[in-house]
């Protein structure tokens, strides 16, 4: 059995601390743990379940949320 984490690319908008209001596009926010990264406002991360786990190039993050939305609507065709 493979097992697998999920992480998604957001955009750091705002920090406070360890934490941060970061976009997962299309006008998601949420607010993320960052204490396990070195991460300034406009940069991107990769986020699982609540924590930024590592700072990547805004190209390496718009090529994987580009992927993801096109996997979403191979998944839900109608929306």
């Amino acid at each position: 059995m493979i097992i697998m984490c999920l992480a998604i690319p957001a955009k750091i908008i705002e920090i406070h601390g360890d934490d941060a209001k970061v976009d997962f596009g299309e006008g998601v926010l949420r607010e993320v743990n960052i204490s396990l990264v070195n991460a300034n406002t406009d940069e991107y991360v990769l986020v699982h379940a609540g924590y930024a786990i590592q700072v990547i190039d805004e190209k390496e993050a718009q090529e994987t949320l580009k992927l993801w939305t096109e996997i979403l609507e191979m998944e839900n065709p109608t929306a």
